[in-house]
């Protein structure tokens, strides 16, 4: 009832109050404004209104995954303790809560981006950043998901990943934010999910070589951000191809 009511919202109102609710650091309701305006008609988002759903979605799945981490981390902690046994299952009982709150908002996500962003979409760029975008939330549910469920998962993000690369090279320059971002969060899909590291380090380092050849000819709307993503390339790099295993997560999103 709540959500039909936000339906009757214009779209421009919606967009308004995703941009306050952002402001407010009130993600839940960031996320009920985004995607009532992504349903909200046919027609393709606009790259700002792209950009505001990504937001949303990222920072109420990105504080659960690291709830989720932090969680995970105690649990293998007591596993090991003389006395921790009592606790492993109220650890696990804590996590299986955050990891049905994070299947729940992965699912709708991907059923937006199904039903009515990709349907809807024949602008080469924004297929790239749906298809990313698919491909990064099966990469989540993969990280938490238990065996066949999980394999599933990583095949999904695995061919929605390949989508958005056969696209972006194609269709996009090799400095172009969407492409650097995608080969970045691809190449984490590889080290991460598949344990690829010789995959992995291919398409990070392919990534930041065709970008550096590239670079005196980049526009200066996308030189701060290509340069960025380009740093972090270059950082998961360092830390996967060094000979001493490091813990911590490579950069991506």
């Amino acid at each position: 009832q709540h959500f039909c009511k936000l339906l009757r919202e214009s779209k421009e109102d919606l967009l308004y109050l995703a941009k306050l609710a952002e402001q407010a650091e009130r993600y839940d309701e960031m996320v009920e404004f985004a995607t009532a305006f992504s349903q909200k008609e046919a027609n393709q988002l606009s790259l700002e209104e792209r950009n505001i759903l990504s937001v949303a979605y990222k920072n109420v799945v990105g504080s659960r995954r690291a709830a989720w981490r932090v969680l995970n981390s105690i649990e293998q902690k007591e596993s090991k303790k003389e006395k921790g046994k009592d606790n492993v299952e109220k650890v696990r009982q804590y996590k299986s809560q955050i990891e049905e709150e994070l299947l729940k908002l992965c699912q709708e996500i991907l059923d937006l981006l199904d039903h009515h962003l990709l349907p809807n979409t024949t602008d080469a760029e924004a297929k790239v950043f749906y298809f990313k975008m698919k491909g990064d939330y099966y990469r989540y549910i993969s990280e938490f998901a238990k065996a066949s469920e999980k394999d599933g998962a990583a095949q999904k993000s695995l061919g929605s990943y390949e989508e958005a690369h056969n696209i972006a090279k194609k269709d996009l320059e090799a400095t172009h934010p969407i492409r650097l971002g995608l080969a970045l969060n691809f190449s984490v899909f590889y080290y991460e999910i598949l344990q690829a590291r010789d995959k992995a380090c291919d398409m990070a380092k392919n990534a930041f070589d065709e970008a550096i050849s590239g670079l005196d000819n980049v526009s200066d709307e996308y030189y701060k951000d290509s340069t960025l993503i380009m740093q972090l390339l270059r950082d998961n790099l360092t830390l996967w191809t060094s000979d001493m295993p490091e813990e911590g997560d490579a950069g991506g999103d």
